[in-house]
């Protein structure tokens, strides 16, 4: 399909079968097909038939461009807690602190006014709660957020959602100038509550955004800072050769997206040279950079597209992707300099400038692969229709070790069977004592009975937490399973299951599939249907 506007040639053969072309199909090739790895399964929540789907679109950063948390995150963390010393005058101390990258988890709820990191279930019930690194007892927890006539929304302005892999830096921050208030309050002006301190360290990160340094740390060796993906090229041309326009929307400017789509796509450099090319463009149909996500999905977005000229930079005004000519410029003459120009490089505009340029009909034509459940996937979701697919990093290991400690679930519900059936016995017999159906020899029997029983459920009672406890250690030693609080569905995991199609660990495992796949959820089990029909 050709693109409206701008005029590039493209090579698809469409639709969704793989063309005669130079690039071959990994789903054509002798791996395709096969038994694929756990840890890469793509999981379904709303059926998607890809020969519905006419353009597939990726989110950048953190969607691609997969950041290394033990130098890009402690980056940003060091960053902001120069800006908090230097600009928001935060006392030297804080130039000491260290960030442990592995201690936040996404799907966890701040507390600002508080000073508390809370997890909850999909029922927005806290089940863990934090006053900065200390743990709050079940007393403190149902005290704090339990005894409400009116339920808390747990949202903005109070509350704070970590749900991006970019905000775990700002939220451990809060959690040490929670701590270090606590326990150092002459050292921290009275004004500045916990509310204030949550407030600095986002104006502290917004500063390290604002001045360029990250960005500009990464493009001098984005090695360091990014993970290679050696099948982000092959996915990209399986679906271009599939028939699929493929586009690319995303809120860095142009710059900084040709440096990372360099290191990821471009072509390899032997010599070791940091030398940028355009030659990543091919993969492409249109790439929208400076898209000011979520704002980007409302068709109501007055912003204009703008056309980048990727050899300067320059930005050049257009309608709908076609060149306009200047005020004050040349404008009989625009067409004749510019002949051959193609443009698929973008800037700002929204989703009804995309629509035109990639020959969209119907926004349910449009899966779209993200990181961020509000910037990428609810609001494209929500508002458009867009089919959508959630990248989950931690999902990877996650699902392996589910599936190394099946046999540990397994106990975990026969222990809670245990409780339950235990619990009935208990009922029935203080209901036949309270009811004095029982004779005097009968009674004294119940009653020993019960006495027993009793001392059973607690064993199993003490059994079952403490072995669930060490379960939910195994994902992670403060905050347990990512998609999980106990036995709910944890409120992360609400979320990936209201707003994504589609989940999996890494953006590349879409190549692992057919591009003519039809994605089918499984079955849903009501409560009364689980035991009945469970395999």
């Amino acid at each position: 399909m050709d693109a409206v506007g701008y005029g590039f040639p493209s090579d698809i053969k469409g639709p969704n079968g793989c063309g005669k072309t130079e690039v071959s199909c990994v789903w054509a090739s002798p791996e395709g097909g096969q038994k694929i790895d756990i840890g890469k399964h793509i999981f379904c929540n709303r059926a998607v038939n890809m020969k519905n789907i006419v353009a597939v679109g990726f989110d950048m950063d953190y969607t691609l461009a997969q950041y290394k948390p033990e130098t890009f995150e402690s980056l940003a963390y060091n960053g902001t807690v120069k800006k908090l010393v230097a600009n928001l005058g935060y006392p030297n101390e804080l130039l000491d602190w260290s960030f442990d990258w592995t201690y936040m988890v996404r799907g966890l709820v701040l507390d600002k006014k508080r000073g508390n990191i809370l997890k909850m279930d999909r029922h927005k019930y806290v089940k863990v709660a934090y006053h900065g690194f200390r743990l709050l007892s079940k007393d403190e927890k149902v005290a704090t957020y339990g005894n409400t006539l009116v339920r808390d929304a747990f949202d903005e302005p109070d509350y704070a959602l970590i749900d991006t892999l970019f905000s775990l830096a700002e939220a451990y921050l809060f959690a040490q100038l929670v701590d270090f208030k606590d326990n150092n309050p002459e050292k921290i002006s009275e004004e500045k509550d916990y509310f204030c301190m949550y407030r600095d360290v986002r104006a502290a990160v917004d500063l390290c955004h604002r001045d360029g340094t990250l960005k500009q740390m990464v493009a001098n060796d984005p090695k360091k800072y990014i993970n290679e993906d050696n099948s982000i090229v092959p996915m990209l041309q399986m679906l271009r050769t599939s028939g699929f326009a493929v586009f690319l929307v995303t809120n860095s400017l142009w710059d900084y997206t040709n440096v990372v789509m360099n290191f990821l796509c471009g072509p390899p450099k032997p010599d070791g040279s940091s030398s940028l090319t355009l030659d990543w463009l091919k993969h492409f149909d249109v790439v929208i950079s400076g898209s000011a996500k979520p704002k980007f999905f409302h068709d109501e977005n007055r912003t204009n597209l703008f056309a980048v000229d990727t050899d300067s930079g320059m930005l050049i005004n257009t309608d709908n992707g076609s060149p306009m000519a200047q005020v004050g410029g040349p404008s009989l003459e625009l067409p004749d300099q510019m002949p051959d120009k193609s443009y698929k490089v973008f800037q700002g505009g929204n989703v009804g400038h995309l629509h035109k340029l990639l020959n969209v009909e119907s926004s349910s034509q449009v899966l779209y692969v993200g990181d961020h459940i509000y910037g990428d996937i609810l609001r494209s979701k929500k508002v458009l229709g867009w089919r959508t697919m959630l990248v989950v990093p931690e999902l990877e290991k996650e699902v392996k070790l589910l599936w190394h400690l099946r046999d540990t679930r397994k106990q975990l519900m026969i222990l809670r069977s245990e409780r339950d059936h235990i619990e009935d016995q208990i009922h029935h017999l203080k209901w036949s004592l309270q009811c004095d159906c029982l004779d005097a020899h009968e009674a004294k029997k119940a009653q020993s009975k019960l006495g027993s029983l009793e001392v059973q459920r607690e064993r199993v009672r003490v059994t079952h937490q403490e072995a669930q406890k060490v379960f939910h250690e195994k994902f992670h030693k403060v905050w347990g399973q990512l998609m999980k609080t106990g036995y709910q569905n944890s409120r992360f995991a609400h979320q990936v299951e209201r707003f994504a199609c589609l989940y999996t660990s890494q953006v590349g495992n879409l190549g692992l599939y057919s591009p003519a796949k039809y994605y089918r959820p499984s079955e849903d089990f009501m409560p009364h249907e689980f035991d009945i029909f469970s395999l």
